[in-house]
């Protein structure tokens, strides 16, 4: 019996939660932490967890490209077509990364620097990501070519991104572009703490392979032998990426494992195929989708809690001192910010499509006699 796409759909839902209760955390931690738990290894390991939402928002960007366009073809629409459409979506979330930028310079005057307008920021990257996914999508006209141009740009970004951080860096350009190719920003030296198109499109790129792979027509009806596969093929990626990395010579002048290695872009790739795999395993065998799962609700709303959050944990509205607090004050505001963004997506999906409708309720509202 073929597996249908409700719980396709939701273990996709669970993977883009867990990327933003790992996004909260890091947050947290690092905005309200201060004194001796900000030299602990209990940051540490939170900075560790935090180095996975961003890969994961764009790989789960890929799938969902994926999934989107072969519904559409699956409807005889054109490749052309297609493309325009997921340009125009691309469009239209990099246009909401600006008006994120242009939110947070206002709420943050009178210090925030003009500067900051240009800094790329995740929303930038996955719409500008999404962009070229269409762009290399109008030329693959079928799933496997899509598919392999996907898998070969992937690997391409990867190969590039360290020359274009540090011996081939694009200089002659403006910073406020450059910084999208290498995350230079204002600084003399590219920053990693950015998210420029080198290295981090790729992540885009890979989901958008892995996708096409699992909405093919085999896959459909295997999933949970695909998602094996995906995991087993995240495993190999792992070992491969700590193959190369001890290896005596290395193909770039400037090596630097954590931040530009093409080694470095293999073993995330391989984490984030294991927990598409985990995932999978946990929403249709585990606890995933036992009665309702905050995971996957946040999931469902994960553009609007990531654009709410930022405030009340960074911004001039943070519900805790920065810099100041321990590790149990930080963790029972991190519960804090988890509950009240679940609530606000529950919120917003329940009043999705309903705005005409609460609007002639407000106009029924009998007003007194004297407003007449």
């Amino acid at each position: 019996m073929g597996e249908t796409g409700k719980p396709r759909l939701a273990w996709i839902d669970w993977m883009r939660g867990l990327a933003c209760l790992l996004m909260f955390q890091t947050h947290c931690y690092d905005s309200w932490l201060g004194g001796l738990a900000r030299k602990s290894s209990f940051i540490r390991w939170s900075q560790l967890g935090g180095t996975l939402p961003a890969p994961l928002f764009l790989f789960l960007a890929g799938i969902s490209f994926a999934l989107v366009t072969d519904r559409m073809r699956r409807k005889g629409i054109p490749a052309g077509e297609i493309a325009n459409a997921t340009i125009r979506r691309g469009a239209e979330i990099f246009g909401l990364g600006m008006l994120f930028r242009l939110q947070e310079f206002l709420l943050g005057q009178p210090w925030a620097p003009w500067t900051d307008l240009l800094r790329v920021d995740i929303l930038n990257t996955i719409g500008l990501s999404m962009v070229l996914l269409g762009i290399v999508c109008r030329f693959a006209r079928t799933r496997t070519m899509s598919g392999i141009f996907a898998a070969a740009f992937a690997l391409g970004i990867a190969l590039a991104t360290p020359p274009l951080w540090t011996t081939w860096r694009p200089r002659w350009l403006p910073w406020y572009i450059e910084s999208y190719i290498n995350g230079v920003h204002i600084y003399d030296s590219p920053r990693v703490w950015l998210f420029p198109v080198f290295p981090w499109s790729a992540f885009a790129f890979a989901g958008l392979a892995v996708g096409f792979l699992m909405f093919s027509d085999w896959a459909a009806k295997n999933l949970w032998k695909t998602t094996a596969l995906c995991g087993a093929g995240g495993l190999a990626l792992l070992f491969a990426s700590t193959w190369f990395d001890g290896q005596p010579k290395q193909m770039y002048a400037v090596y630097d494992y954590w931040h530009t290695s093409p080694n470095f872009f293999l073993a995330r790739a391989g984490i984030l195929m294991i927990i598409v795999f985990a995932s999978y395993a946990w929403c249709r065998w585990g606890a995933g989708q036992w009665g309702f799962s905050p995971l996957i609700q946040i999931g469902q709303t994960s553009l609007l809690v990531y654009w709410v959050h930022i405030e009340f944990v960074y911004g001039r509205f943070s519900i805790l001192r920065k810099d100041a607090e321990t590790i149990p004050k930080a963790s029972l505001g991190l519960l804090s910010i988890f509950v009240a963004m679940v609530l606000l997506s529950m919120a917003r999906t329940r009043l999705k499509g309903r705005g005409p409708a609460i609007l002639r309720q407000i106009q029924r509202v009998p007003r007194p006699a004297g407003d007449r």
